[in-house]
């Protein structure tokens, strides 16, 4: 499975508009919340700690006094019976450090955090960082600009002057490996490392469909032609709400040529190069995402000679 995706809670999405039972759940012994401060999400126990490590899901009542102080609380779901909450913890100053989270753990960055957890809590993080992001670019209404409040336990924003509704967004991205005979197309953006190059993607725009964006994408950022396109697998990407759309397309040649506007290079792969990349290795200073990225699984699944 494909990390942040795979969340093993029932979201209960029928349950959100009862704010009763929202704040009864919240206040049963066994309920759990996921603290986030700066969009990171806490990790229990010594950051000296090797993977796996454990996500940071605390008793409720643990936080209720950053609750009770304004922290915003978002339902994420039940797991079982017992309900999980996330929370923005608003200190300006490092909340592990003080307060009631002191000595308990650390935060860490969300891309970093779901690299080291498992992957059903790796799921949990993509949830409530994409959440409370979300919260935090929309307190204004963007019809009327006034402000909006939180309602539904955390996924609907109301407008209190022209009670516009505001719901969360996803954003969904094409993330395509274009492979011809035996090579794969990879590209190398300009704001990564040098020698690290991943699949190739975009969002997709209005009235598209995916395997036209998928299309699209590969004629503008490498003059790639492709013919068909099929789906692999989707990942949610909480950096800040994109869907990624994983897909193969069977390019017509190998003429590839790099939108510098977009792309530092291009590249074909060779199966076997692509075989030893998985692996970790470096092949003539190339290296391709880690397992956290869907783009290492599509290079992966090609590589090992699926699709």
């Amino acid at each position: 499975m494909i990390p942040f995706g795979g969340s093993p809670l029932d979201r209960a999405s029928e349950k959100r508009t009862d704010s009763n039972w929202i704040e009864a759940k919240r206040r049963e012994p066994s309920a759990l919340v996921l603290p986030l401060w700066r969009l990171q999400p806490f990790i229990l126990g010594s950051e000296k700690s090797e993977p796996p490590i454990e996500l940071g899901l605390v008793r409720a009542g643990i936080v209720d006094s950053l609750i009770e102080a304004g922290a915003l609380c978002i339902f994420l779901g039940l797991d079982g019976d017992r309900a999980v909450f996330a929370i923005d913890v608003p200190e300006s100053g490092d909340p592990a450090t003080s307060g009631p989270l002191a000595g308990l753990g650390y935060f860490r960055d969300a891309r970093a955090a779901g690299s080291m957890v498992s992957i059903e809590h790796s799921a949990i993080i993509a949830q409530a960082k994409a959440m409370i992001d979300w919260h935090q670019r929309h307190g204004f209404c963007p019809r009327c600009g006034a402000p909006t409040k939180m309602m539904d336990a955390g996924y609907r924003r109301l407008c209190g002057k022209c009670n516009a509704e505001h719901f969360p967004r996803v954003d969904p991205v094409v993330i395509m490996l274009a492979t011809h005979g035996e090579a794969c197309l990879v590209g190398r953006g300009k704001q990564f490392p040098p020698g690290m190059f991943s699949a190739l993607a975009g969002f997709v725009e209005p009235g598209e469909t995916i395997e036209e964006a998928v299309r699209r994408e590969l004629m503008e950022e490498a003059s790639v032609k492709v013919g068909e396109v099929t789906y692999y697998a989707t990942q949610p990407w909480p950096f800040p709400s994109s869907l990624m759309i994983g897909c193969f397309a069977k390019a017509e040649s190998r003429d590839a040529k790099a939108d510098e506007n977009e792309l530092a290079e291009v590249r074909w792969l060779e199966r076997s190069a692509a075989r030893e990349l998985i692996e970790g290795k470096q092949v003539d200073g190339v290296r391709v995402p880690p397992p956290i990225a869907i783009a290492h699984h599509l290079i992966k699944t090609w590589a090992l000679g699926g699709k």
